[in-house]
Formats: C-alpha cells, structure tokens, sequence
C-alpha cells in the first residue's frame, strides 16, 4: 500500500496528513503550532502527531507554506541587484536600493529599439555585486523578444556566478516594471525557498523516508521541486489555495464557494469545475503588484487567534494575532493565576496594547540593534507573560505602547490575548485548552462592556460570522462595495442572502459557526470531515496546472511584405505563412505543456490538455487573422 504525505505550514498551525493513494482516504491528520522564524521545528512536532507505520511507504511529500508572503510581507527578503532595460516609468518611491535603468528594450514586435549598453550593466554590476545575493532583470517588451534580458543574465553570470532572474521566465504578460518587480521578488526568496526545501528534504531523509517532494502554487496546482527553487514567489498564497483544493477534495465538489477561517485570516475563494479563478493583473503582495498567476480570493484579517479588544465600550476584532488567553494557559503553567490577580487598567488608559487581558511575552530570538528604549523595554520582558501594567508597577516607569509595536514587529516578543478562540471556550463550543482562563478572561472584559460575559462572546460569534459572510459575499459580488454589502448585513434580520452554490467551511472549529452563518446566507453550508487540515490535504491533492500562452500576430515589413511572428516562452519566431505559424504553435504549447508536466512527476497518460483560440480580424470573416492568441491548459494528476 502506498500513501502520500501533506504538510501546511500555516501562520498559526502546521497541519500535516496521510492520504491512501489508491482512493484519496485520510489514514490520519496532526496539527502542531506554527514555529517562527524556523518554520521547521513545527513541522517536525506535527509529521510526529502521525501513526509512524504510514510514514515507511509515503511515497510523494507535497507541502504549502506561508513562507515567501511573511517574507515579503516582512521585508526580511535577500538584497537583490534589479537592472531594467529600456524606457521604464517607475515610481518616485520605488524603494528598491540596488537598481538600475540602462539602454536598451524591444518594441511590441521584438524588434529591437535601442542596443544594450551592456558596458553601463557592467558597472552595475561590479559595483553592488558584494552587497546583494541575486540579480533581477527586466526589459522593455521582453515577452516580445527577451535577447536583452538573456544577454545581461550572461555577463553577470560570467562576472559574478550569482543567480539571476529574468522577467519572461517567470511571466509572459505585458507590464515591464511589473515583471521586474516580480523577477525581483523571486530573487529576494530563492536563498529563503533553498533553506526551507533543504531543511524538509533532511527532515524526509532523516525519518528514512523514500519519497518525492513538490509544492503547492498559488494557483492551486502542484510545482516539481526543481521549479519550485526556481520560482519560489509562486508560492505566496499556497495557502488559500490549498484551503480551496482541499476544501473540494474534502466535500467531494467541483464547482464550490470556500471559507477557510484560519489563526490570522479568513480567506473566500471559489472552484469552478475543478478549476479556480485566477487574478486578472496577477498577485499583489505586500504592496508590490507582481504578475504572479494567483488565485483571486478575499481575505480579512479575522481569524480565530485575532485580538479582541476593548475602547469606550466598543468590542473590536483584530487586526493582528495573539496567543489566545487559552493557550498561553496550557503553554505557561502559572499564567491562569496570574491572569486572575492581574492589575486592571482604568478605562481612559486603554487601547490596544493596553488591556485587561493583553500580556506579552519573548519569542526566544536574539535581538539585534535596539535602540536605548526598545532595549530597555525588551529587559523588561522575560520568558514568563507580563502586562504593560505589570511592568509599570515593578518599575514605576510610564512605558510607551508604540515601542511594543516595535518590538512585536521585529518577532522578539510575543502577544497574548483575549481572541475568538477564547470565546468559543466560554461558550462550551471548542475547548481543545484551557476553558477557565477563556472564562476569566471574558469576565474581565465584561467590566469594559456593561455586557454579561456569555452575551459578549455570542456577540463576538456572530461578528466573526458577519465577517465570513460579508468576505463571502464580496467576493461573489466582486464589482459592489463591501461597505455596501455591510449595509445590507447589519440592517435587517429578515434579509439573506443565497448562494446558488455549496458553501465550504475549512479550518479550525469552523463548524460552531454554521448557525450564525445560515442567518445571513441562504446556502448549502458543508463542514466536510477533517475540515481542521483541509489546508494539508489541499498540498497533497492539489493537480498539476500548466497555462501557456503562444501569441501570432501578422505584420507587414517596411517593404510591405507581410511577416507572420510568433511569441512563445522560447522566444521570438518568424514564418512564411499564418497556417504554418498556427501549425507549430499548436504543437509547440502542447509539447511544452507535457514537458512540464513530466518534469513535474506526472503521468503522461492522465494528462489532459485543452486549446482555446481567440481571432482578432480587421476584414470579414476567412481572411487571416491580425493577431491570435492560443491558450495551453494541461491538468494531471502527480505520479508517484
């Protein structure tokens, strides 16, 4: 019998599952807390959650990680060298330190415009080449003609040896600087993914493992590990997307709507056919808009580890995580006590940071360039949970709250809270912890309220399922304003509204939800077994995806002889006649495709490839056409 392995390492929990490779069967599941920054160690405590007589025959490992979004998210990315080629508009604040514009680009043909003036990339080069690990490069119209991008790739690999990223090997859409930005990216993360990917291969290797490893993309499909080192900014958002494949798995649907509530986020996504939506212009991360095919998806940040927090009587939610006040119980014994003698704040002095519930904690990572105040903070804080009034009363110093955020920011110290997770534990709906210090904590905050403790944690419910309807429903309805949609929700309890489609619930203890949600949906709400690793299963199930595009596009020359040119990965073709272009262009995307895919691990004879063909004429119909754009789709299943 052979099985294969999945493993999620997700922003708050690292979920890992055995699959029955013969019919798709969960042998067992494990979920293990999340570790920062070393992501590893969660992922060792939870692959030790599994039943050890499966490990031996897993045959195929597929994981989804978090890792290259924190990472940009962050800014803790590699120094990377970026060099654009030819006419760019950038940003006043770009805020790239090592970059460059020299001559040279193509134009919308692949002819070129300006000749490279590879003596300015030289002198780049030479110049930050001890200060970066990578180089980028982009050039005007590359997906057109990338001679430029792979003549510059080949002098800084002759000068340096470094690695270098090129725009059109990572995307074939039109947007210069966009493709830039993602070629630099994807060279900030390759040092991260290298690390990461060693580090689960000796994990593998360890534990006597034979098995092949691949990644999820962020388009929902499956990526050999070779690609993966290669493109690892593919990967930002595997985790919704493997919420969304995992969540059709699961509930045994092609066509489905998915909610994944997880620790940090809840993220809405949608299946159509077996087949997700995509993002039109490509990802946006971080601020940075790359053109990385991901999966179009809402997200909010409100999960079940968000921060609940009170104001002028006001509960809010979120935006950032903590510990919840139940887990820090069973994680520091003594904290209960602690939290029950607990000096209460007045109520002028409370924000944020500043709660009845709120402690803080060191993450266990050695700080490094602190200022006098954040260092002098930092001493404050040791390995056992304090408030800010805690430390305030030992001290008798006023302390500033935004040299916590500092210092939360920089992962040397750790929050603790009142959450939703906690107020499920009141409520008696989910108590995997300690359901006396959620108890305690709900009390506390009752004073803040003038709201019994239980009616606080049902309104705290329902604003947790308001939110996953209105996530949903902006998403469906993705041209209406989600303040509008708001309107709607919080106007009348005689409204719904209804999803033609199954509605998907994945992650956590979503299924205490349902109730709540089916007052503001009129939909099939499914809570498919195992839905608390639905993300893992989605790394292991997800199918090999390859999407190709192949461009012709007829011209006349300046002798006004027409020239048919064809766009592909490979390059810039000329032929003699459109037929003959069409001919090979067809047989070019579709060997391509299956090149990947077997590259990939898949099996040639599940691979199924589908052509779309779209005409631009400027005549009647049968003339030849100016332009025509063929879409390669290959969709498999991996071979293991």
């Amino acid at each position: 019998m052979q099985y294969s392995m999945g493993i999620d390492a997700g922003g708050t929990y690292t979920d890992s599952i055995i699959i029955r490779d013969s019919d798709g069967k969960v042998m067992d599941s494990s979920k293990a807390p999340t570790t920062y920054p070393d992501l590893l160690a969660g992922i060792r405590n939870s692959i030790d959650g599994l039943d050890e007589r499966y490990l031996k025959d897993v045959k195929m490992v597929s994981v989804s990680t978090t890792l290259a979004t924190n990472t940009i998210l962050e800014k803790n990315g590699y120094p990377v060298g970026l060099i654009l080629v030819g006419d760019y508009e950038v940003p006043e604040k770009m805020n790239i330190e090592f970059h460059t514009i020299v001559k040279g680009g193509h134009d919308h043909h692949g002819a070129e415009l300006t000749s490279l003036d590879l003596e300015a990339v030289e002198a780049f080069v030479r110049k930050v080449k001890d200060k970066v690990s990578a180089f980028a490069v982009s050039s005007y119209f590359s997906v057109r003609n990338p001679a430029h991008e792979l003549a510059v790739k080949a002098l800084i690999k002759e000068l340096t040896g470094m690695p270098v990223v090129c725009g059109h090997e990572l995307s074939l859409d039109l947007g210069a600087y966009e493709r830039g930005i993602t070629a630099y990216l994807n060279a900030q993360l390759i040092p991260v993914a290298n690390q990461f990917i060693r580090s689960i291969r000796e994990e593998i290797s360890r534990r006597g493992m034979d098995s092949r490893l691949l990644m999820l993309k962020c388009d929902g499909s499956v990526v050999g590990i070779n690609e993966a080192l290669e493109k690892p900014i593919e990967s930002i958002f595997s985790g919704p997307a493997a919420s969304l494949v995992g969540a059709s798995h699961l509930s045994g649907l092609g066509t489905c709507a998915v909610i994944d509530v997880g620790g940090t986020s809840t993220d809405v996504s949608m299946l159509e056919n077996g087949l997700p939506e995509l993002c039109a212009d490509g990802a946006v991360v971080g601020g940075w808009q790359t053109k990385v095919k991901a999966i179009r998806m809402e997200t909010s940040a409100m999960g079940g580890d968000s921060h609940i927090w009170v104001r002028n009587m006001k509960i809010n939610i979120g935006p950032r995580r903590v510990i919840p006040l139940c887990v820090a119980a069973v994680k520091y014994p003594g904290f209960l006590e602690t939290l029950k003698k607990g000096r209460i704040p007045g109520t002028m002095r409370l924000e944020e940071n500043v709660q009845p519930t709120k402690f803080f904690v060191r993450t266990g990572v050695e700080p490094s360039d602190l200022g006098k105040l954040e260092k002098e903070l930092f001493d404050r804080i040791g390995d056992f949970p304090a408030s800010l009034n805690d430390i305030f009363w030992e001290t008798q110093k006023t302390l500033s709250p935004g040299l916590l955020d500092s210092l939360l920011r920089k992962r040397l110290i750790q929050a603790i809270g009142f959450t939703p997770t906690d107020a499920l534990h009141v409520l008696g709906e989910y108590t995997a912890w300690d359901r006396e210090a959620s108890k305690v904590g709900a009390k506390l905050l009752e004073r803040y309220t003038q709201t019994d403790h239980i009616d606080l944690c049902k309104q705290i419910k329902k604003d947790v399922a308001r939110n996953m309807a209105l996530n949903l429903v902006s998403f469906i309805l993705k041209d209406v304003p989600p303040k509008e949609i708001e309107k709607i929700l919080l106007s009348d309890k005689f409204t719904q509204f209804k999803m033609k489609i199954p509605v998907v619930l994945i992650g956590g203890p979503v299924v205490a939800y349902i109730k709540e949600l089916k007052q503001i949906l009129d939909a099939e709400i499914i809570v498919p077994e195992h839905a608390k690793v639905g993300n893992a299963v989605g790394a292991v199930v997800g199918k090999g995806i390859k999407r190709l595009e192949i461009l012709i596009k007829s011209i006349y020359s300046k002798d006004k002889k027409r020239m048919v040119l064809l766009f592909s990965p490979l390059g810039r073709e000329t032929f003699g006649s459109y037929p003959e272009a069409l001919e090979y262009a067809d047989t070019l995307g579709r060997r391509l495709v299956m090149e990947y895919m077997t590259e990939s691990g898949l099996d040639k004879g599940q691979v199924q490839i589908e052509v779309s063909k779209k005409d631009i004429s400027l005549s009647e119909t049968g003339a030849i056409p100016v332009e025509t754009k063929l879409v390669f789709v290959g969709v498999g299943m991996p071979n293991v």
